[in-house]
């Protein structure tokens, strides 16, 4: 349930191009996994493994050593070693495959092509089709979700075109199945959006289409398509050859209507209930350009068949009022609304110390699958920051520059758990490793040696007292970190790389990520422990002997309570 954005060179204060993505997942495997690149066999076929997401995604001796079942003793599991995934089907192996990090979905390889991801809801949510199973029941094959389509684009691409295009060979040949998706592909020069759904239809299986984010401009999704028109010979669409005569064989696409309208045909629109994407796709564009003035509610209204879950209210993409920096990437992923009419961190709901969390309970509907219908007792807005993001990142290829060594152009920046608490350490696309902190942890099983379980002690002690625990302690010291890692860590890198052989550098870059990120979690564990004495029993504890203060309530939450009629005189009250 995530949002992902582009942020293309000609839309960024220093010319990088930018793929960002949150990984809401709740509970699922939050690593980041390091795949080397590796050589294989004439004839060799590649497994393809089913959608999973809880830990560990994905135990096999075919991804390198990080995949193994060997590594999964580190998170100190009382759960046996698991057996070994088993694929659900195979494709023609290429010779030579690329280094890339991995997450629920492939992150970044070697040669900086980078991808983002979010699902959508589709019309038709099928599941997998092996090879055995369709020639059996005279079906076509279904082998492909994003997560396998994402992996195999980073093994064999080094330029966004053409993942596009393989990804979309992949899906016409070999079929895909489950929750509609959106991938983003970035190269140092193009970003496409590739969107993807499943039909009820044999021969005209999948559907996809790919539209390319013009230079300059910022795009986002969350949880909804968002292409739209499909106009013919029109140089930023691709599209598969199924598409059309599929739509139209289901009756779901007239040609004589007008121009496809790819989010209209194949979903009912909005993932969840109203609100719950284009809320978040329109606070990114406000906070981007708020002179465009966008309206936080659709035009007509989701009780209006002819707008409602397709408001065309939101372009594809924008123009920023001001290029973005990095920085300003990490802010929109850290948003609760603050400051507009949804402000989570205010109201009754926030508690006393202004918790912009929502937790999801039995009345909220279904969550994550929009194939059922449910009645929704109430709902509450859904933020870009969410209590249950499992990590986020923001990939950054840097420009072309005598300054920039080409080792260290490419840069994965990783948050563990929560946007808002989290902090984004660097790691060199051409690294080859990854920490062993970031590549461990069942999110099941409290382990403090790794690293997501440093940050989701953090984001979870801050509960006791939201507002005081992140002003004042947790957000300087990200702010901190971050600053000195944007304007002075990576410099260091680069100056560390002139000069340097390929292989030196690549040894040098992973080294540094290592020490660097190893640092940041060491400061993460000492500021948890920090916080457990500071606001030990609802105090705040100072430091150097003084005496401890206490917090209380304010007295605009003590006014929503029944405080006013405790117990203030010996008086009987009528």
């Amino acid at each position: 349930m995530c949002t992902t954005l582009i942020i293309t060179r000609g839309a960024s204060k220093d010319g990088s191009m930018i793929v960002a993505h949150s990984d809401d997942d709740e509970l699922g495997d939050q690593r980041i996994i390091y795949v080397p690149a590796q050589d294989h066999e004439q004839g060799a076929m590649r497994q393809v493994f089913e959608e999973h997401y809880r830990y560990p995604r994905l135990v096999t001796y075919e991804r390198g050593p990080n995949y193994e079942p060997a590594t999964h003793h580190v998170s100190q599991s009382p759960n046996p070693v698991p057996d070994l995934t088993g694929p659900i089907g195979y494709i023609p192996q290429v010779r030579h495959t690329y280094a890339y990090f991995d997450g629920n979905y492939g992150i970044m390889n070697e040669h900086n092509l980078m991808m983002g991801e979010c699902t959508n809801g589709a019309k038709y949510q099928p599941a997998h089709v092996s090879a055995e199973e369709a020639e059996k029941n005279s079906k076509h094959i279904r082998l492909f979700y994003s997560q396998e389509l994402s992996r195999v684009a980073l093994e064999r691409c080094n330029k966004a075109r053409e993942a596009v295009e393989l990804m979309g060979k992949l899906l016409d040949k070999y079929g895909y199945y489950s929750t509609g998706e959106t991938l983003l592909v970035a190269d140092e020069d193009e970003a496409w959006v590739f969107e993807m759904c499943a039909l009820p239809d044999e021969q005209y299986h999948s559907a996809w289409v790919a539209q390319q984010v013009p230079d300059g401009e910022v795009f986002v999704a969350a949880n909804e398509f968002r292409i739209r028109q499909i106009e013919d010979n029109r140089r930023d669409i691709i599209c598969s050859e199924l598409l059309k005569p599929g739509l139209k064989n289901l009756g779901w696409w007239n040609p004589e209507d007008g121009p496809l309208d790819w989010l209209s045909s194949v979903s009912n629109g909005e993932y969840n209930h109203p609100y719950y994407s284009l809320r978040r796709v329109w606070r990114v564009l406000d906070r981007v350009n708020p002179d465009l003035a966008l309206s936080p509610w659709v035009t007509r209204g989701f009780k209006d068949v002819k707008d409602g879950s397709y408001a065309i209210d939101y372009p594809f993409s924008i123009k920023p009022k001001c290029p973005l920096t990095l920085q300003d990437v990490f802010a929109l992923y850290r948003d609760h609304y603050e400051g507009t009419q949804f402000d989570l961190t205010r109201g009754v709901a926030a508690g006393p110390y202004g918790d912009p969390n929502r937790f999801v309970g039995p009345y909220d509907g279904n969550q994550n699958n929009v194939t059922e219908n449910e009645h929704m007792y109430g709902a509450w807005e859904r933020p870009i920051s969410i209590f249950y993001q499992g990590y986020t990142y923001v990939n950054q290829l840097r420009p072309k520059t005598p300054e920039i060594p080409e080792a260290s152009k490419g840069l994965c920046w990783f948050g563990p758990d929560v946007s808002y608490t989290t902090c984004f350490v660097p790691f060199a696309a051409q690294a080859l490793e990854l920490p062993e902190r970031y590549q461990s942890g069942d999110p099941q099983v409290f382990d403090p040696k790794t690293a997501w379980w440093a940050f989701d002690f953090v984001s979870n002690w801050a509960r006791l007292n939201y507002q005081r625990m992140t002003r004042v302690d947790i957000l300087p010291l990200q702010q901190k970190i971050e600053t000195e890692e944007v304007q002075k860590t990576i410099l260091q890198w680069d100056e560390c790389c002139r000069g340097k052989s390929d292989l030196e550098a690549r040894d040098l870059l992973t080294r540094l990520g290592k020490e660097n990120a190893n640092e940041v979690v060491k400061q993460w564990h000492k500021l948890g422990h920090a916080l457990i004495a500071k606001y030990s029993d609802g105090y705040c504890n100072l430091p150097e002997n003084q005496e401890p203060q206490n917090i209380g309530y304010s007295s605009k939450w003590l006014a929503l309570t029944n405080y006013k009629d405790g117990p203030t005189s010996y008086e009987m009250k009528p």
